[in-house]
């Protein structure tokens, strides 16, 4: 079995246990999981506009190809790819997979449902499951919770990332693609933000400290 459960490239992995892999790759996924809102729930029943520099048409497969920058949109939802695939099924919910090569990445970003908060990441491969509100992302892949467009809030790196946009849940997967200097094994990595504020400010007056004239016996040796 592949471990499971982030920093970019670098030497071969260190293979680890199943179990291990696993339990990591839950613990990023309880971090992640409190949050109060959903990804965007208009998004669903938006129009899928897409821009690119050619396109093609698998009528057998019922597939329509788009490459060349491409950039597709639905509603806050946003794709952007060397190459995206979009299927529909009968009932017309939308798939799409976008793929980039070389050093180039492909992008993701939706905004969270009720909060000036969005979800956005990168990796080679990005497949949008538009019935079920779900993402995955695929090798060297990075996810970030952001506030407004710019402020990051937390962080994950992993060479699979999943993102549930009806549960607002993260999973992530170590693998030979996150490995590098300083984590040879491609583990998972991740950074997050506090959901409260720090500590309270120390505002009083230091405690004044006096001698006690009340205990009694003979100090343990």
């Amino acid at each position: 079995m592949n471990e499971r459960f982030p920093r970019p490239d670098g030497g071969p992995a260190r293979a680890t246990p199943a179990r291990t892999g696993l339990a990591a790759a839950l613990s990023i996924a309880v971090a992640l999981v409190a949050l109060p809102a959903h990804a965007e729930k208009a998004d669903r029943d938006k129009p899928l506009n897409i821009e690119a520099d050619n396109m093609s048409y698998d009528d057998l497969n019922q597939k329509n190809i788009f490459t060349g920058h491409v950039v597709a949109t639905k509603g806050t939802i946003m794709i952007k790819a060397d190459r995206v695939e979009v299927t529909q099924d009968p009932q017309g919910y939308q798939y799409a997979t976008g793929t980039s090569s070389g050093n180039t990445l492909s992008y993701f970003r939706q905004k969270r449902d009720g909060v000036d908060e969005y979800i956005d990441g990168n990796a080679v491969r990005i497949d949008y499951d538009g019935k079920n509100d779900f993402t995955k992302l695929t090798t060297r892949a990075v996810v970030r919770r952001l506030q407004g467009l710019t402020k990051v809030q937390d962080e994950v790196h992993g060479s699979v990332i999943t993102y549930d946009g009806q549960k607002d849940f993260y999973t992530a997967s170590a693998g030979k693609d996150q490995a590098g200097p300083g984590n040879p094994s491609g583990r998972v990595r991740a950074m997050l933000a506090p959901r409260s504020g720090g500590a309270a400010p120390l505002n009083g007056a230091p405690a004044t400290l006096t001698p006690s004239n009340t205990i009694q016996g003979q100090p343990q040796q």
